[in-house]
């Protein structure tokens, strides 16, 4: 083996042989192997996502329904039972703000956070949250605890 007959791989390159565009006589001339007319033969071309060939597409084609409210606000709800156990666990003592919520990682930190009725409460604790169910504020407060709104 020497420099003289060095070659790559078997299958390690896929450049095409022939330079396209570059004269008749290269045989890939004219057209540059891109057919006739149409838009694929156009520079600039490039297929738009969903396109289908000018039938109508698919997310033009399906009904839509409903609407999105740009207003909705998204609570991370958290139950009674789920703080209760932590009282039991001694990760909170008499309070739980909003900071602590983070901290335990039942919320993250631009989270809204609601308070929900799930289970019950038998300790005293002051909560603050942005919002209290009905049901979850009642069995706070006959708990001995106290619902704050932020």
């Amino acid at each position: 083996m020497n420099l003289s007959n060095i070659q790559p791989a078997d299958g390690s390159v896929h450049k095409n042989s022939k330079r396209l565009g570059r004269g008749q006589g290269s045989g890939k001339g004219g057209t540059a192997a891109r057919g006739h007319k149409g838009a694929k033969s156009r520079s600039g071309y490039s297929k738009k996502i969903g396109f289908e060939g000018g039938q109508m597409p698919l997310q033009r084609r399906v009904p839509k329904f409903g609407f999105k409210n740009i207003n909705r606000k998204d609570y991370q709800g958290i139950n009674l039972d789920t703080i209760q156990g932590l009282v039991d666990d001694k990760r909170i003592k008499d309070s739980l703000e909003h900071d602590t919520i983070v901290s335990l990682r039942l919320a993250r930190k631009h989270e809204l956070v609601k308070i929900l009725g799930r289970g019950e409460l038998k300790a005293a604790v002051k909560i603050s949250a942005h919002k209290f169910t009905a049901t979850a504020k009642a069995a706070i407060e006959a708990a001995g605890g106290e619902a704050i709104e932020l």
